[in-house]
């Protein structure tokens, strides 16, 4: 694993920043890379590890990469990670469901409502296959039963992904959602339709219209964050 800096966490604020006490008690204020609202991921005084980037154009110096939990649950706080593990795992054939494709190409324009999806996959006899992936790191209490739920706050953004994958399945593409679980206590995905129960019923939408839904956790060793295995998605 790239070398991180171990610190505790004191508060999360305006979304992107984070004031975190370091080993040699330090206060320093870090980037904080997650536009959700990160709830039940930021207990006070938890251990974070940060990433350091000597890059003299960054006002933070510093990113929050992952947090351990009081129950010794890891959870990837950098969701633009969730995006390289999925890529990653399916070049090297992790994911049963993606394989056999010869090329995938990331961020491609697409779509009616001026859209990027995150993975294209290309095979030369197949029919292209559009997969959007979203971090889950929504664990609902009680932490016990291992219920995941996305997405952690309203969504207008989810919801014209969801939008623009039926499009897809409609036009005779196949169209892939991919529920990135970076949070080791979940064991199921669900809608989250007690924070937004419009994406729950354009999730629902999406799966009807042949949205294919797949959900897999990450799993932490010494050589960092990987994905693991999939996990059932309960609409």
């Amino acid at each position: 694993m790239k070398h991180l800096v171990h610190a505790r966490l004191l508060k999360r604020y305006k979304r992107f920043l984070a004031d975190v006490r370091l080993d040699n008690g330090e206060i320093i204020t870090v980037h904080c890379p997650n536009t959700g609202s990160m709830k039940n991921c930021a207990e006070e005084n938890a251990d974070v590890w940060l990433s350091y980037s000597d890059n003299p154009k960054r006002k933070y110096c510093y990113t929050w990469e992952y947090l351990t939990t009081s129950r010794g649950h890891h959870i990837g706080i950098n969701a633009g990670k969730a995006n390289q593990l999925v890529q990653s795992a399916i070049r090297n054939g992790l994911v049963e469901q993606l394989m056999g494709y010869e090329v995938i190409r990331s961020e491609v324009r697409y779509g009616d409502e001026n859209s990027r999806i995150d993975l294209l996959l290309q095979h030369r006899q197949r029919q292209d296959c559009y997969v959007e992936v979203k971090s889950v790191t929504l664990l609902e209490d009680p932490p016990s039963r291992g219920v995941g739920y996305f997405p952690d706050a309203v969504s207008e953004r989810g919801a014209k992904h969801l939008r623009e994958l039926i499009r897809m399945s409609h036009s005779g593409a196949r169209s892939v959602l991919f529920f990135c679980v970076q949070h080791t206590g979940i064991q199921e995905v669900r809608p989250a339709d007690h924070i937004d129960c419009e994406y729950g019923k354009l999730l629902r939408e999406a799966m009807s219209s042949g949205v294919e839904v797949l959900a897999y956790k990450v799993r932490r060793s010494n050589k960092g964050f990987r994905l693991w295995r999939d996990l059932p998605v309960i609409i």
